[in-house]
């Protein structure tokens, strides 16, 4: 039996930084070194190559553009490889999971995210975990030979997360995700335990990536004290076919005559309105409150149980993929990658 391929891709980020010596700077090492640096990952029965990005991006940078470039490279590296570790910075790497999770449609392979809160080199890092911890679950196959993850997710601080369905919860734990509305995937303990009953199965069709992606999408954040103005110019504006509003609680807003109506307007103006909840785990169900009936009566779809990070991705693939305004309706309705739990 041959023994598994896992290509390593960097994009940049804080895990693949060392202290410079000389000026007690973090600087990026040669990534071609990296099982120098973490000579862990040699001990698997699997072949490991990598590729860095050039130049390296701080994942706060990162833009679509650098979305479709790593789709293209997971795709023309497909056939040589069982799975894929993608090393990326934190601040957006719940951004990046959940695009790539529809760019990459068809995936039978893992995708598998990870990064670290600090440098590979430090004493007390946990990018070395993380790494080893995601290498050996992108070289995880079942008895028949298929991949054991077979989709995009992230692998920190000990679970491994469906990408579509995290957020970044913490600016300095190592527990710096959370997956709230969907247990982990996995979770590597003294053993890597598999939550079989929610992986997805792999796809028997061949990959398609689609890297045409439509980013004119708005966020309206409701807030006490948000004024008409603010209101307006969010959703009324000439170049944004749709909104994200993210809501109190399971899909709530102002019941005031004005909100609504200009709620209404950009229904009527055909904008695509899809309400989130603001709050960390949760669904929208706009037939709850009044309130939540008041935005629905107006036009707002539900988002459901979707973060808003996935929200995003998902509006951006089908305005990008040209589909009809009733096409995208239809699509925001069901769940396409996982990313949402329809009851």
């Amino acid at each position: 039996m041959n023994k598994s391929a896992i290509l390593l891709i960097y994009t940049g980020g804080t895990i693949g930084m060392k202290t410079d010596p000389e000026v007690g700077a973090l600087c990026p090492f040669d990534f071609s070194q990296i099982i120098r640096e973490v000579p862990e990952i040699s001990k698997f029965a699997c072949r490991i190559e990598s590729i860095a990005f050039d130049p390296l991006i701080d994942s706060s940078d990162i833009e679509p553009s650098l979305w479709e470039k790593l789709a293209l490279m997971i795709r023309d590296n497909y056939d040589d490889y069982d799975g894929f570790v993608v090393l990326h910075g934190t601040d957006t790497m719940s951004y990046t999971a959940s695009a790539l999770s529809f760019m990459l449609k068809n995936l039978s392979k893992p995708v598998i995210l990870t990064g670290s809160q600090l440098p590979i080199g430090a004493p007390r890092t946990d990018g070395k975990e993380n790494l080893v911890s995601a290498v050996e679950i992108a070289a995880a196959k079942r008895p028949d030979g298929s991949a054991m993850v077979p989709e995009v997710a992230i692998f920190f601080g000990s679970r491994l997360m469906r990408g579509n369905r995290t957020t970044k919860v913490n600016a300095e734990s190592f527990e710096a995700f959370q997956s709230p509305n969907l247990p982990a995937l996995a979770e590597a303990g003294i053993s890597i335990r598999y939550n079989d009953s929610i992986i997805l199965k792999p796809s028997k069709a061949p990959l398609e990536v689609y890297t045409s992606l439509d980013t004119r999408v708005s966020i309206l954040k409701i807030h006490p004290g948000i004024t008409p103005g603010v209101v307006r110019n969010i959703l009324l504006g000439s170049d944004t076919p749709a909104v994200i509003i993210e809501t109190y609680g399971s899909g709530n807003a102002p019941t005031k005559p004005w909100f609504l109506d200009i709620v209404r307007q950009a229904a009527s103006a055909g904008k695509v309105l899809v309400g989130v909840t603001q709050c960390l785990a949760g669904t929208v169900n706009m037939d709850l409150y009044a309130t939540g009936k008041g935005l629905k009566e107006a036009g707002v779809l539900s988002g459901y149980d979707s973060t808003t990070e996935a929200m995003l991705a998902k509006l951006f693939y089908l305005f990008g993929s040209g589909r009809s305004k009733e096409e995208i309706y239809s699509a925001l309705g069901r769940s396409m990658r996982g990313e949402i739990t329809l009851i």
